[in-house]
């Protein structure tokens, strides 16, 4: 199911590296495959997407958002 998230973009230095998106309210999605132009640390950002449960990382920081399309607040 398509859902809307919003928050801040911020790299997570664990492993090799991970993006993810901290919403307003405070919880972590690690972004699966996330956009070059949505990589800025500090961005705000809405994203829509889906959960994948599908997937397991390395970081485990979160649930994995696979993100479909983005715009910056």
């Amino acid at each position: 199911m398509t859902m809307e998230l919003k928050g801040t973009i911020e790299r997570k230095d664990i492993g090799v590296g991970t993006w993810a998106l901290v919403t307003d309210s405070g919880e972590t999605y690690e972004l699966k495959d996330a956009p070059t132009d949505l990589k800025q640390a500090g961005l705000k950002a809405t994203v829509e997407g889906v959960i994948r449960e599908d997937v397991m990382t390395m970081a485990a920081i979160g649930p994995v958002f696979e993100v479909h399309s983005f715009s910056v607040n």
